[in-house]
């Protein structure tokens, strides 16, 4: 080793020579590297000058690089065989090994008594650490013990142990101090016997010192303490001082009287005293005095910002005052004629307070106030500026203080009084409530509870903490709002229960995407318009049942529009088969198991029995036309089976012996039911008895066939052991992907165990334990698969590398269903990014379908196992890759067949599975490509084709419905041809068909109408138009003088009368604007003769609702005259006397409009 050099013992002498053998001695820099000598030269020699002023100003640098130098002698080498010294002995390896991990250099030599010489360097950490490597490793360790007090333990050890790391690095030992909980007081020290000495030196001379120091102390009543310690601390500090002791006081919010000082013994002996002759002194002139008050008043004797209690420190500075909270007291200490002042001035303030104090008390009894009133307090406080202390839970006093102004106490007196009073009629009442209510009662974020709280304010509605599965509701409050309260939620409750039915309904799982519509389009709507709730198994999930909840009539209204769906989407059949009652149970089976036996071995069909209790005989069978039929026969069978002989067994077995008692493809027990004539039926997955094995049939069938079973059960329960030899090139095939084959082949053959030898063991036997025909299935499996392996080829398949997604299909299903149906493995290669690089540019998203394919290893795919296999898998693997056919599609269309944000061309997709490709607008081409599966491409195809077609009819209709037609009508009669909030218009647009615009105001022609649609439709539609023209030409208008003061009473209120009129009539009639000229001209419009008629109406109502106004004053007249009236009437008066058919003017108009009487 080249880090490693021996010296001769000549030059090691000459090396260390000044150097002391007894320790390692670190030179200083001016011992290393000495000065020159100085130039002395003549008094007028300048040369001497520089030399003089450079040595002055220069100062010792100290080297960062340091070498040390020990020996070892011979009797306490650990390696002593000389033979191996140098680059292959252990000293040297220990060296090396200790020089990289300390970063020092280490030489070694060989002296002339075989003692072993060695020099370090480096830095001065490294040169410790590696010197006390060296040691503990080099040279054989003694161990030696040294006793000193348990105290100066903790002084060895230093702050952090830094003093015991110094004091191991320097002696190149190991000190092990006792554990503080240890009372030994000897301190082990393991090194050289060099080292102990100088390790246990040093400690010595730690404990040496620590023996001339003491610790004393002296217990003082707390209230001294101040008096010793001085104003600031400045006596203490003093004292420190001048004794050279340290003294400790503890401070005032510690309740300790132990004052410790420690220090050299008689700098502490002196300190004591003066503590003792303080302490004496003031112990005379001070006393201690307890002043009772109760604990709520001693913020009001302090007063505030303290105030009170300032006001007597400042008379009376030498007394100390201490309040203590919780308690009823208080302390008083100093000078004894102070204390009694400062006791006088505080009872004092104590008894003022509770004469005059701004307090009062609630007590038990007459003022008892319920802890409920806590909800107002905060109010109170606010309002009258108050505190109000409660009662906390555990004090059952019922004693509520009030502090504060004296005026607002007694107010918040009163209205808490007041309060108790009021809640005296309070009650409370419980309602049992199912806890699945709760939440709908509060409702999403408590809207619900918050109706409820606003309408019965006074009322508190407490609910139970979820945790405790509580359904006790509590009520709080006036009696009568308590009462009214629940009856509110005993309805609402009922409300929730009614709405609670549930329906479950079974629907096949591949309509459920339908059911749910493209984003929940169309179960949103049932649930609207029924308003239930609908929820649907998750799409992993194996069920087919589909829950309704709501009320009963909505629940069965939803059922019937879901099975619509189903029915129409599928060829479902509904059959209904007439059954007894009393043998429902039977066919219905433990647990259901008989009757989804019959549901699964005809397809799945749904087979429904009516509920219990309902005495129908109806039974439901709904799913395919034929499965139904199917399952029809079974029931009946299973019916008449029941009515002859029905008879039923049951068997144990393990859950891991039902796939061999079942066999392949149901071989085994199928065999067992041909010979004996019973039904046997295994547990569902999902049943909570595993091991259940049903029989059904007559009785002597079902005894023979729980016999055979049991005698398989029996031989399955004999466990044997077994080997046979498999090549150890075919053991990965079987213990690979975690074990899966051997999964397989224990669930399918009774939970067979097989054991492979361990990975190079090079042993080609493997172990089969379990049921002996379990085994000897098995082995024959394994065979079989050993053949397979054997006679197993690669097959390459191209398809390019953008088409592997596409053919895995999601999660890899289709590769898996591939594998499965040809008992194949598939390999794909590994993806290669770079090689997308070189692929033409994409559009809309995909690789354009123009590329043309370059073989790549990127896209090779194999595929392994038997010949005939491989090829059937090949085959069905390149029905899966991708094809791109070009469908013919004018260019005008394409943004039609995109739709609007691209819907319509993702939707086609979707639909097909298939991807579309539309040229760019800029090419202006006709084709798109359409890229996918065989089949799914075709009938993209034929969609697109059919979707052109509607298109192109679309197109061809819209310009049938372009046509146009004009016709003149006189802008006079356009209102009439409009109607009242165009009736007449939306009339004849709606019957014809078509789209009638009218000018706007700014047009020229105000006289020209647009019809627009079908030819045939604005023919017709112009027709009517210039009928109900030649109508309105004919009419004429004849205006007609009326009383206006008959004008309101003809209108009738809203309208009402004239309206009828003009019905009545046909006619149009248009009273004059209030302010108009001429206010008694009335202007009827319609054919001649109506007009006349309506005239002749309108002038008869006119003369008869005259009279009858002269027919009222005269009335009135004659009470005037009959009436005893003190003084004379007024005739002027028009509230006494108003005009005929004239309104009343108030005398005072007020700002909230004319009183109504």
């Amino acid at each position: 080793m080249s880090s490693v050099a021996v010296l001769t013992p000549e030059s090691f002498a000459e090396h260390r020579s000044g150097v002391p053998e007894d320790e390692a001695y670190i030179p200083t820099y001016l011992e290393a590297f000495p000065p020159l000598p100085e130039n002395k030269g003549a008094p007028g020699d300048k040369s001497g000058e520089p030399a003089g002023a450079w040595g002055s100003k220069i100062r010792p640098i100290k080297a960062s690089v340091i070498t040390q130098v020990f020996n070892v002698p011979l009797e306490e080498r650990r390696y002593k065989d000389n033979s191996q010294f140098g680059d292959g002995g252990e000293e040297a390896k220990v060296c090396l090994d200790i020089m990289q991990r300390t970063g020092a250099h280490i030489e070694l030599s060989l002296a002339k008594d075989q003692g072993l010489s060695i020099m370090v360097t480096g830095k001065l950490d490294s040169v410790m650490k590696a010197r006390k490597e060296i040691v503990s490793r080099l040279q054989t360790q003694a161990s030696a013990t040294v006793a000193i007090p348990k105290e100066h333990h903790r002084f060895v050890i230093g702050k952090n142990g830094e003093k015991l790391q110094e004091l191991e690095l320097k002696t190149a030992t190991k000190i092990a101090i006792p554990r503080p909980d240890d009372p030994s007081l000897n301190i082990r020290i393991t090194g050289t016997k060099e080292g102990i000495e100088k390790a246990r030196h040093e400690i010595l001379l730690i404990s040496a010192e620590q023996d001339k120091r003491a610790v004393e102390r002296l217990s003082l009543e707390k209230v001294f303490h101040p008096f010793i310690a001085g104003a600031y601390n400045r006596l203490v500090q003093e004292l420190c001082q001048e004794t050279g002791a340290r003294v400790s006081i503890p401070p005032p919010s510690l309740h300790k009287d132990e004052i410790v000082i420690t220090g050299e013994k008689e700098a502490v002996a002196l300190a004591i005293s003066r503590i003792r002759a303080i302490y004496d002194e003031k112990a005379k002139s001070v006393m201690v005095v307890e002043v009772t008050a109760p604990a709520w008043l001693h913020r009001f004797i302090i007063g505030k910002k303290g105030q009170n209690i300032g006001r007597i420190t400042q008379q009376l500075p030498k007394v100390h005052i201490e309040f203590t909270d919780g308690e009823e007291r208080i302390c008083l200490e100093g000078p004894t004629e102070e204390v009694e002042q400062a006791q006088v001035q505080i009872q004092d303030i104590i008894r003022d307070l509770v004469s005059s104090g701004p307090t009062a008390e609630l007590r038990d009894g007459t003022y008892h106030v319920n802890p409920m009133l806590c909800v107002s307090v905060n109010r109170i406080k606010e309002q009258y500026k108050v505190s109000v202390w409660i009662p906390q839970e555990p004090d059952r006093s019922g004693l509520v203080r009030i502090e504060g102004d004296p005026k607002g106490v007694q107010l918040a007196r009163r209205e808490l009084m007041e309060m108790a009073q009021r809640m005296e009629n309070e009650r409370t009442k419980d309602l049992i409530v199912e806890q699945k209510f709760h939440r709908a009662i509060i409702g999403q974020k408590g809207e619900k509870i918050k109706e409820v709280r606003d309408k019965f304010p006074e009322v508190m509605i407490n609910f139970p903490d979820p945790a405790q599965k509580s359904d006790i509701v509590q009520l709080r409050g006036p009696k009568n709002e308590v009462e009214k309260c629940a009856k509110f939620l005993a309805k609402l409750i009922a409300d929730l229960m009614e709405n609670s039915f549930s329906l479950s309904i079974p629907i096949f799982k591949q309509f459920h995407k339908n059911i749910i519509g493209k984003g929940g389009a169309n179960i949103k709507k049932i649930r609207e318009e029924t308003t239930t709730k609908i929820d649907l198994p998750t799409e992993n999930s194996n069920s087919e049942m589909i829950v309704i909840t709501g009320r009963k009539n909505h629940c069965e209204a939803a059922r019937d529009r879901i099975l619509a769906i189903q029915r129409e989407l599928a060829n479902i059949k509904e059959s209904e088969v007439t059954i007894p009652a009393k043998l429902h149970n039977s066919l219905i089976g433990s647990k259901g198991c008989l009757v989804r036996a019959v549901m699964e071995d005809c397809g799945g069909v749904h087979i429904h029995f009516p509920s219990e209790g309902s005495g129908s005989d109806r039974v439901t069978i709904r799913g395919p036309a034929g499965e139904v039929e199917r399952a029809k026969r079974q029931l009946l069978q299973l019916a008449e089976e029941k009515q002859v002989n029905n008879f039923t067994a049951e068997l144990q077995a393990k859950p891991e012996y039902h796939k061999f008692l079942i066999g392949k493809g149901g071989v085994n027990i199928r065999r067992v039911r041909d010979r004996t004539g019973a039904r046997i039926i295994f547990p569902s997955p999902d049943e909570p008895e595993q091991e259940l094995i049903t029989i059904v049939g007559r009785e002597e069938a079902v005894r023979l066939a729980q016999k055979e079973l049991e005698t398989l059960v029996k031989n399955l329960d004999d466990v044997v052991e077994d080997g046979m030899v498999v090549e150890t090139r075919h053991h990965r095939h079987f213990v690979c992907r975690r074990g899966q084959v051997l999964r397989e082949l224990a669930e399918e053959y009774g939970g067979v165990a097989v054991s492979f030898p361990r990975t190079g063991t090079h042993s080609d036997r493997i172990t089969l334990k379990g049921a002996k025909d379990c085994v000897e299935a098995a082995k024959r499996r394994i065979q079989e698969i050993i053949e397979d392996l054997e006679a197993q080829v690669s097959v390459e398949v191209a398809v390019p590398q953008r088409f592997h997604r596409a053919v895995m299909g999601p999660k890899g299903c289709r590769i898996q269903q591939i594998t499965r149906d040809h008992e194949v493995q598939v390999k794909f290669p590994e993806r290669d990014d770079n090689a997308n690089n070189t692929e033409p540019p994409q559009e809309n998203g995909d690789a354009s379908p123009e590329a043309e394919f370059v073989l790549r290893k990127c896209d090779v795919i194999t595929i392994s196992g038997r010949t005939e296999k491989c090829e059937l898998a090949k085959i069905a693997l390149l029905a899966l890759v991708p094809v791109t056919e070009d469908v013919e599609v004018s260019f005008e269309l394409h943004r039609y067949i995109i739709g609007q944000k691209g819907i319509g061309i993702r939707k086609m997709m979707e639909e097909y599975e298939v991807n579309i490709w539309v040229p760019q607008p800029e090419q202006q081409s006709d084709v798109i490509k359409v890229t996918g599966q065989v089949a799914n491409v075709e009938r993209a195809k034929s969609g697109l084709l059919e979707r052109v077609k509607e298109l192109q009819a679309e197109q061809e209709d819209r310009a049938l419905r372009s046509f146009k037609v004009s016709i003149s009508v006189d802008p006079k009669f356009h209102p009439k041809i409009i109607g009242r909030k165009g009736a007449v218009i939306s009339q004849i647009r709606k019957d014809h068909d078509v789209i009638v615009q009218f000018p706007d105001k700014g047009d020229e022609q105000q006289d020209v109408i647009v019809i627009s649609g079908y030819e045939r439709n604005t023919e017709e539609a112009r027709s009517a138009i210039e009928l109900l023209v030649s109508t309105l030409q004919e009419m004429v208008s004849h205006d007609v003088h009326l009383d206006p003061r008959t004008h309101a009473r003809i209108i009738g209120a809203r309208g009402k009368a004239i309206r009828k009129t003009m019905e009545e009539f046909k006619v149009d009639i248009r009273f004059p604007q209030p302010g108009s000229e001429d206010p008694g001209r009335v202007t009827v419009t319609g054919l001649p003769e109506s007009v006349d008629n309506a005239v002749d109406h309108l002038l008869n109502l006119e003369e008869e609702y005259v009279s009858d106004g002269r027919r009222q004053l005269s009335a009135y007249a004659v009470n005037v005259r009959n009436c005893v009236s003190a003084y004379a009437p007024d005739m002027s008066n028009a509230e006494d006397f108003p005009t005929f058919g004239a309104g009343l003017a108030p005398k005072q108009t007020s700002a909230w409009g004319p009183k109504k009487f």
